[in-house]
């Protein structure tokens, strides 16, 4: 990953001290795909989704 004057850091730090704050933005954006591809893609999104909340440490899976 690109690190822009510790940004990545940030962004680490940010989601491990907002763990529901993350959740519900992952939530958010993979909903937004599941609507606006009609659903097509939602096994795709949901693996994607909990990916990425395994790399950001967790979080609460809905």
């Amino acid at each position: 990953m690109v690190d822009i004057g510790g940004l990545g850091d940030k962004a680490k730090q940010f989601a491990e001290d907002n763990p529901d704050k993350v959740d519900q933005g992952i939530e958010k954006a993979g909903d937004t795909v599941d609507d606006r591809t009609g659903g097509q893609h939602a096994e795709h999104v949901d693996k994607g989704q909990d990916a990425l909340r395994d790399k950001l440490g967790g979080g609460n899976e809905q």
